[in-house]
């Protein structure tokens, strides 16, 4: 789920709430990315990464419902320079569900320098946001969702568009597994979601946040301001049965409204099928592209707003802005993101 929109829980733990994932090819094999802790909130958050917490990537293979591959990081306390102690662990079959478990430790290094080991780099340290989008089209609908309403931009015009996110940043986790790894060889079909876990004082771990589609969160509960919504903590195996009804309603309102689906209850649930459960759905070794035809992993340049907008309202929307409204911001090489 996309937490970008500032929210009183966000500003206070910014570190904990994810913003993006992308799953695609890269140089050397599949890359995986997590951007947290937004500066678009314009409150004072704690820069870094979350020193009681844990940042996984969990992987799905061919539509299973459950993860067998967990890549688990961890973080420690900024030192003198800001740079954090970094760890990462794979966890593989039952252990990739187990918080409990430890698994087996791949790397460690520290924040801002490129770590390699068997099969894998990673980076992770504080980027220029990669994402664009225009929030005053989000605003337009965002009334239409919640009103069941015609969309009106009347007020908003796409030929000026602006990308709000334009000089923001966010922490950004950067893994990428090698072609040779075994368990992501080429042709694999692979679900993936990510998450942030917090030690709890009973000594277990709580999951605080989690992302697959881009844009659910935005869409869907734009008010949930304290980030209390169930789909929080929830596992993507009982997304469709906790909230397929919700998501469904909700399109079937705005699409009656737009008058642009025959019968709205049928597209309301094609919609909550598509985006639950919500991972993102990838074939490894294959051009990435969350688009209208195929959406076949998230590249960076993607346009998932508008993706998103169009699939829900079920008619073509323009964002006003191409991906080279943040070309400065993304790399064509490893990490594939650009350090603030």
């Amino acid at each position: 789920m996309s937490h970008h929109l500032d929210t009183p829980h966000a500003a206070q733990s910014g570190q904990l709430y994810l913003n993006d994932l992308f799953v695609f090819d890269g140089e050397r094999g599949t890359v995986f990315v997590m951007d947290v802790n937004s500066s678009v909130t314009r409150a004072d958050i704690k820069r870094g990464f979350h020193a009681e917490a844990r940042y996984e990537f969990k992987v799905h293979f061919n539509g299973a419902e459950l993860e067998e591959l967990t890549y688990r990081l961890a973080f420690g306390e900024p030192d003198g320079q800001g740079k954090q102690a970094l760890t990462l662990h794979a966890l593989t079959a039952a252990e990739a569900r187990d918080d409990a478990a430890t698994g087996t430790l791949l790397v460690e290094g520290r924040t801002g320098e490129m770590i390699e080991g068997n099969y894998l780099r990673v980076w992770a340290g504080r980027i220029a946001d990669p994402f664009y989008i225009d929030l005053g089209q989000l605003a337009t609908v965002n009334d239409a969702f919640k009103n069941g309403a015609e969309l009106d931009r009347s007020a908003w015009r796409p030929e000026n568009a602006q990308n709000t996110f334009a000089g923001t940043t966010v922490e950004s986790i950067v893994l990428e597994i090698s072609r040779d790894e075994p368990l992501l060889r080429d042709g694999m079909r692979i679900g993936v979601w990510c998450r942030t876990m917090l030690a709890t004082d009973a000594g277990g771990w709580r999951q605080i946040n989690r992302a697959g589609h881009p844009m659910m969160w935005p869409i869907f509960w734009p008010t949930d301001t304290d980030f209390s919504n169930p789909a929080n903590v929830r596992h993507p195996c009982d997304d469709l049965r906790a909230d397929g009804e919700e998501i469904a309603s909700a399109v079937a309102r705005v699409v009656a409204a737009n008058g642009t689906a025959p019968d709205p209850k049928a597209y309301g649930w094609s919609v909550a099928r598509e985006v639950y459960p919500d991972l993102l759905s990838y074939e490894v070794g294959t051009p990435a592209n969350y688009g209208f035809a195929t959406r076949n992993g998230r590249a960076i340049a993607d346009n998932a707003p508008e993706v998103m907008f169009s699939m829900v309202l079920n008619t073509g929307i323009s964002s006003g802005l191409g991906a080279d409204a943040a070309e400065q911001a993304r790399s064509d090489t490893f990490p594939y993101v650009v350090p603030a």
